[in-house]
């Protein structure tokens, strides 16, 4: 075998190495090594036409490539050149009978095991060679992640083996700063399981508390291979993801019919004698309680003692247990315009691509409920509403629009919008190698339709839109069977009349019922036995929304005031 040093951008890996597979393999263990001193072992490879192929050093040739793609620099390896009757296999062997007595300290165990590593032996492997477990291997090869000065402190009998392990889990950062302790009188160095709290800020929070799916989980986990147990590194990354997985559960419950759902303080106890065991159908709620672990306990149907007496009293009629003030507009109506104005806005927003630019650099900044990127689901209780909106004039030039740019994209199925969340990073690439073929104005166009579909419906973000792009809401929608019919409050009806006819004609028709009065409001609309007025608009559906009764709610004028003042105070902050 003739050794010599040959350029890595040469080398291959060879379809005789016993690892050759597509997917990458793990380097995390010797990067950080080949990083610092570079191969010792040298790789065994052989001639295959204009290149080398790796016939053992499988992991060694991927850390080096690392490495050069992180420096710039074109780096050689040591290599074991095999001639025509070399066989790879029986060098291997013979590595192998020099180590294959297992070492008595950790330590030199992981010299002996590291060396099997570098000569591309996977953990599985190396435990077969000594007759020990797997589990072993990985404990012993997790020493690679101390620093040499800790490794003194525990030869020197200075740090006992349960801090030694511990510190397997702290980067090497964290290693330098529990030195630094060490070495400070006047400081205290956590050890033992003091140490593995430390670490992760006091907050020890295992994998096991998760609600989420944890293959989706970006963050790092820290794995205790001593322990048997895997905890999460960055407390605050969990809770983000911990909290979306409660909302989701949440949302579940309220489409389930529960009255409400309420969530403790983190670590509040729920004690159960505060509360009276009541079911869904009779007014029955969720309470969620959380712990500072992570975990997540939800207790469906139970009223507070409070509560329960509140809703006996007014099964029985009490005068005390009076029913709220009836508000402008009900649960159905309100979803039904708010839907309404999101679908005519937003129609809008392919028009202003540069407004849309700065919609998104302001959740990209900031963030909304929505913000991954999803699209809005307009959800609403009555199908009725369901179908008047999918047959509205926004709807349509929404629906059209995602026609042309899935086609753009070379998207299938354009009903289902271009918010496409599936995390798969080819498709990604993909479509950014697309991108790329595009206009600015091309992709503009694209971008304004994302920030359209994943608008939150209902939101003061809407409503600084109708303030800024002047949506023109009238020429986008129409009182339609789905609007009347959710119109019931005779007070806004009897308002609606007086705007479209006067206030003589509301006034005479004060006592009528509900249904007459808005057969006066269609008859108006359609100029039966007067003048026509088609483009007559309740005050919820036009650009900038009013209220029919300023002392009941109205969530379009609610959100719309916010906006107005968070507009007022941006445009101040700015002078």
């Amino acid at each position: 075998m003739k050794l010599q040093h040959i350029p890595v951008e040469q080398l291959k890996v060879s379809k005789l190495n016993m690892r050759h597979e597509r997917r990458k393999p793990d380097i995390s263990d010797i990067l950080p090594s080949i990083r610092e001193r570079g191969v010792r072992q040298a790789l065994l490879v052989r001639k295959e036409g204009q290149h080398y192929g790796v016939v053992a050093g499988r992991r060694r040739l991927f850390a080096l490539k690392q490495v050069a793609k992180e420096t710039g620099k074109s780096l050689t390896a040591p290599c074991g050149v095999l001639g025509p009757g070399d066989d790879a296999e029986a060098i291997e062997d013979s590595l192998l009978e020099n180590i294959a007595r297992l070492p008595p300290g950790e330590f030199q165990q992981y010299d002996a095991f590291a060396r099997l590593v570098q000569a591309g032996k996977s953990a599985e492997d190396i435990a077969a060679t000594f007759g020990i477990t797997e589990l072993k291997v990985r404990r012993v090869l997790a020493l690679a992640n101390l620093l040499p000065d800790i490794k003194r402190l525990y030869e020197d009998d200075e740090v006992d083996a349960g801090t030694l392990r511990a510190l397997t889990l702290a980067t090497p950062d964290q290693q330098e700063s529990w030195l630094k302790l060490v070495a400070d009188p006047n400081e205290h160095a956590p050890r033992g399981e003091r140490l593995k709290a430390w670490l992760t800020g006091g907050a020890r929070i295992f994998t096991k508390a998760a609600l989420f799916d944890l293959a989706a989980y970006d963050g790092h986990i820290l794995t205790d291979l001593f322990g048997d147990s895997a905890i999460f590194a960055d407390p605050d990354l969990f809770w983000s993801c911990q909290n979306a997985a409660i909302a989701e559960r949440i949302d579940a419950y309220k489409a389930a019919g529960w009255r409400a759902v309420e969530i403790l303080e983190r670590g509040a106890f729920w004690s159960s004698w505060e509360y009276v065991k009541r079911p869904k159908t009779k007014g029955g709620c969720i309470y969620v309680e959380t712990r500072h672990d992570g975990t997540v306990a939800f207790h469906e149907g139970y009223v507070s003692q409070k509560e329960a007496q509140r809703l006996e009293g007014a099964t029985k009629g009490e005068k005390d247990a009076a029913a709220p003030e009836k508000p402008e507009m009900s649960g159905p109506l309100g979803e039904y315009v708010t839907l309404h104005r999101h679908a005519a806005i937003r129609a809008r927003l392919p028009g202003h691509p540069g407004v849309a630019l700065r919609i998104a650099v302001a959740h990209l900044l900031i963030g909304s409920a929505l913000w991954r990127i999803d699209a809005d689901p307009q959800r609403t209780r009555k199908q009725a509403t369901a179908d008047s909106l999918a047959d509205s004039e926004g709807e349509r030039l929404v629906r059209e629009e995602a026609a042309h740019v899935c086609a753009m994209l070379g998207f299938e199925n354009p009903e289902r919008g271009i918010v496409r969340q599936s995390g798969d990073g080819w498709t990604t690439a993909k479509v950014f190698a697309r991108l790329l073929e595009m206009s600015d104005s091309d992709v503009l166009r694209i971008l304004a339709l994302a920030m359209a579909e994943s608008l939150e419906a209902g939101s003061p973000m809407v409503e600084a839109l109708a303030q800024t792009i002047e949506p023109d809401l009238a020429a986008l929608w129409t009182p339609d069977e789905a609007f009347f019919d959710l119109l019931r409050d005779k007070r806004v009806i009897n308002a609606m009349v007086a705007d479209i006819a006067g206030e003589a004609a509301a006034k005479a028709c004060l006592t009528e019922t509900g249904k007459a009065q808005k057969q006066i409001l269609r008859n108006r609309i359609d100029g039966k036995r007067c003048k026509a007025s088609p483009d007559w608009r309740p005050r919820w559906m036009t650009d900038v929304p009013t209220a029919y009764l300023a002392a009941n709610g109205c969530p379009p004028v609610a959100a719309a005031e916010k906006a107005r003042s968070a507009i007022s105070e941006g445009k101040k902050a700015v002078a």
